[in-house]
This record gives C-alpha cells, structure tokens and sequence, in this order.
C-alpha cells in the first residue's frame, strides 16, 4: 500500500506519573506548534492535582532509589543514554520541530544529549569523593563528612532548550539520588514527554522522574508551596515568577536553585548548554552529614583506631 492511501497515525502524548502514563486528571490539553506556527501535537495541560500527585510518586520511590548503591545509579543513567541513542532519529524530529533547527543542528543537540547522560552516569560513585571527606579535629575522633541527596526536587526545565536543557536539569538531580518533578518547557513540552517513554523503556524506576506539561506557573505555584517538596531549581522561570517561588518555597526551607543571569527572564535563549556541564548541579541538591566517632584503644600495645 502506497503511503498516500494510509491514514495517519498521531502520537498521543502523555503524562509521565509514577512509571505510568496518565493524561492529564482534568482532561484539558493544549496545542503545541512549530516555530513557524503549524499545528505539532495535543500535549496534556496538567493540574495542580497532576502536581500532587507526582509529588506523592517522587517521595515513594526516594528511599529506594536513595538507598540504592552510587554505581548502581550510574548504570541505569548509562542505559538511559542507550535506549535514547536508539530513539535518536525520533527525537532528532521533535527537537528540531520544536525549537526551529535545522536536522543537522538538532542532531548535534540530541547526541549532546546523550552524550549529558553518560557523563552524569559517570559522576555518580565519584561526586562523594569531591564534596566528603574526613575532617582533621583536635580530639580522639573521627569526623566524617558524607553527601545525602536532599530528597523530592521540583524542577523547572528551561524554556527554549527542550531537551538538551531538559536532561542537563534533570540527570544531576536523580544522579545523586534525588527523585524529581519536572515541569517541561511550556510552548515546547514534546521531547520531554517523549523522554518520558524512554526513562520507563530504562531501568528508571517509577516515580523517580515525573513529568508534567502545561502552564509552568499554575504548576509552579504548589510545587513551590508543597510541604513535602524539598527543593526547587528555578531554571525554567522568568525573574519574576522565580521571586514568587521564592517566598512560597521559604515556607519549609527549601533549598532553591536560583537562575543563572542568563536564564533570567525565563527564555535560556543565551545559555550554552553544548559547554561542559561541571558539577555545580550536582552538587546543588545535596546536603552534608557529619558523623563523629570516638577512637579507641586495641589490645595492650595501646594503638588506636
């Protein structure tokens, strides 16, 4: 059958909730277009309710994917970077629809996408030898310093890097153990929703990343205010709105990831997110223990540990 005799089949974009994938709880979608005005997709509108609800997702799967050991993390970021180098074709499309590239230069940007997720999976066993450490003291003690991840992070990714962006916000996040909440791009949701597909095609556990399209205030607001978010990364939201987060995510000290100046006024458009990433996300949502413990004496030659 020749292709003008078929009917076209659409994507049905989803929500990404708790490792399934749920339209949005108040039936509303949006329409999602080009650069150049053409009509893309339907992407779900999410609600607040959407916004608690993966919130409630995130604080399930923490302990399971906080607990587990460092280089495990790192081997499902690693085979997250595998199953999207097997989609890269498709999301070669969709960022270049999406941010008005050519297919050579949404290419590039969808191979530094991968290539951001092997580089997260390698820093994952390594990021506890660069902010830890044991700590000289005048006494007969031990003191150690170990990172912990913070906990349940909402995440405003940025607005005109769909996915380059996108995954340079949210692998550090779950790199160092944290479970996220993301809010896509606003005017460009696709790719992320179809990173969705390929985090639950990985060995990504459900919850651990959460995905919501639609109004990036309407669901900023509550995340900010939740009680049971730890941390905000205010990248996504223009100078204002991230003043209004601010105040709201005061309320039960959460830590806040503050925009760089050029991600200001919410657009990213003058970030470079093709320059090495370094490891101050990493590092932003994590929190230092400290444990001291007392030396002793081992047998009569008196030597101590």
């Amino acid at each position: 059958m020749s292709d003008q005799n078929r009917l076209g089949v659409f994507k049905t974009y989803k929500l990404y909730v708790g490792g399934k994938f749920p339209r949005s709880e108040s039936g509303r979608v949006y329409e999602v277009t080009d650069s150049k005005g053409q009509w893309l997709a339907n992407a779900p509108q999410s609600s607040r309710k959407d916004a608690r609800d993966a919130v409630v997702a995130a604080r399930k799967a923490f302990g399971g994917w906080s607990g587990a050991t460092a280089y495990n993390r790192g081997q499902v970021l690693y085979r997250v970077a595998e199953m999207l180098e097997g989609r890269k074709e498709q999301f070669v499309r969709e960022v270049a629809a999406s941010e008005g590239l050519s297919k050579s230069k949404a290419a590039a940007v969808v191979d530094a996408a991968i290539d951001r997720w092997v580089w997260y999976a390698g820093w994952t066993d390594k990021i506890g030898q660069i902010s830890g450490g044991a700590n000289p003291v005048a006494g007969p003690f031990f003191n150690l310093s170990t990172p912990e991840p913070t906990g349940v992070v909402a995440v405003l990714a940025p607005q005109k890097s769909s996915l380059l962006g996108l995954v340079s916000v949210i692998a550090p996040v779950i790199a160092t153990g944290n479970t996220a909440v993301v809010i896509t791009s606003a005017d460009a949701p696709l790719p992320a929703l179809s990173l969705g597909e390929v985090l639950a095609t990985s060995d990504v556990p459900g919850g651990v990343v959460n995905i919501l399209s639609g109004a990036t205030a309407e669901l900023a607001a509550p995340l900010a205010a939740h009680q049971d978010v730890n941390a905000i990364d205010l990248t996504g939201a223009g100078a204002e709105l991230a003043k209004e987060l601010e105040i709201a995510a005061a309320d039960n000290l959460k830590r806040v990831l503050r925009p760089q100046p050029a991600e200001a006024d919410g657009s990213d458009a003058s970030t470079d997110w093709l320059a090495a990433p370094g490891t101050h996300r990493l590092t932003a949502f994590l929190e230092t223990k400290t444990v001291w413990h007392p030396t002793g004496a081992l047998g009569a030659s008196g030597s101590s540990y």
